[in-house]
């Protein structure tokens, strides 16, 4: 994979002419789009049956929410990509100063201080850093040969680029997004050519510091370690949550019980339900042919995204792309995991689906960011920095 992305990155190759705006937009990928919008729309209709046929508290807003975003969207697919390598790092810069802000003025809400309070709009900066540092390391390994980034010390500044943003969002806390930020940037790491010698050892040095990290977690934290060791010790209080997903998942069978049908959602047996347990709406109101249908389209949304990365002539967008891909992987992953309880909860939402605003918008972005690069993909960009635009 680290020859693919490497290959045909270098050099001074002439540059594709200027493409218009009427070439761009022809040049989007609609069958992408097509699919954001159709995963998006059987959000809405999950949030809509778990308010019980009604359009509000959360569908109404979510697809609010969702119309700009898709113009949002096709505005930044249509940015030259170049230029959002050149502005990479004020991105990034901007961002981390939110999450500055979050600790300074940040509003608390279930026991976290993780939004800023914008009056029109309740901004978690959080999300808004998962595309920034993906665009930022992304920027930082375009200009590096295979030779270079076997050096010990070329790794250092990505890495301080990672942890500055995992630490502040430690401290909010919110130890599902920061893993998410590591694992997000390890296949950036992975894909720009990083040896795997030295992901065995962080992983290693990983596991190693557990012990140590695990005095450092609060106690809501190792409380959901120990509910996902043995939901049964606490059924009413700590394992309720996890208990009642796995009975709705149970209770839908193979063709679910049909569209706001689900008992365990629809009689408020289910916490959570239009955000971290959205799944289990779906799960239980269509089965599991209802639940694999959504993972085919998650799936395919997938090889749209690394088949666009991995055709793009440019590292810095094979990057991007990788980057924003394995992103929306892991959102999927791990909400998927923990509905199931095969991991601890840790607050993840279903990517597109689940009730958000900044996780909407910000997937959106990073979709935009993914068009871009697709209707990009034939400018050659030089190493040794941003070729005129």
């Amino acid at each position: 994979m680290v020859a693919v992305l490497q290959h045909g990155s270098g050099g001074l190759a002439p540059q594709r002419p200027h493409l218009t705006l009427g070439t761009k937009i022809r040049m989007i990928n609609w069958g992408l789009v097509l699919l954001v919008c159709i995963i998006s729309g059987i959000g809405i209709a999950l949030l809509y049956s778990a308010a019980g046929g009604q359009w509000d508290p959360w569908a109404r807003s979510q697809l609010i929410r969702f119309l700009p975003g898709v113009v949002l969207m096709l505005g930044i697919a249509l940015v030259d990509v170049r230029i959002w390598m050149r502005f990479a790092y004020l991105i990034y810069m901007g961002v981390l100063v939110l999450l500055i802000a979050v600790e300074i003025m940040g509003h608390i809400g279930m026991g976290a201080q993780r939004w800023i309070n914008l009056g029109f709009f309740v901004l978690q900066p959080s999300e808004l850093m998962k595309p920034a540092l993906t665009l930022v390391l992304a920027r930082y390994f375009h200009g590096l040969t295979l030779e270079q980034i076997g050096r010990p010390l070329v790794l250092i500044p990505p890495l301080i680029l990672v942890f500055l943003p995992v630490g502040l969002v430690l401290l909010q806390p919110n130890l599902g997004t920061a893993l998410l930020l590591v694992l997000g940037s390890g296949a950036i790491f992975f894909a720009a050519g990083v040896r795997l010698w030295k992901f065995i050892l962080a992983i290693g040095a990983g596991l190693a510091a557990i012990p140590v990290g695990w005095e450092f977690l609060h106690d809501y934290q190792k409380q959901r370690v120990y509910t996902f060791l043995d939901p049964e010790t606490d059924p009413l209080g700590a394992g309720y949550n996890i208990l009642q997903s796995k009975i709705a998942l149970g209770s839908g069978g193979l063709f679910g019980k049909g569209f706001m049908m689900g008992s365990q959602s629809q009689l408020m047996f289910l916490p959570e339900k239009h955000t971290d347990f959205i799944f289990v709406v779906l799960a239980e109101e269509f089965g599991m042919v209802g639940a694999l249908a959504l993972l085919f389209l998650y799936f395919l949304l997938l090889i749209y995204g690394y088949v666009i990365s991995l055709s793009c002539r440019n590292q810095f967008g094979r990057l991007l792309g990788v980057g924003i891909t394995t992103s929306f992987a892991l959102y999927m992953f791990v909400n998927v995991s923990m509905v199931m309880g095969l991991i601890p909860v840790v607050g993840i939402p279903l990517p597109l689906v689940s009730y958000g605003g900044t996780a909407m918008m910000t997937l959106l972005i990073g979709v935009g960011l993914l068009l871009s690069v697709s209707v990009h993909r034939e400018i050659r960009i030089p190493r040794s920095g941003v070729s005129d635009v």
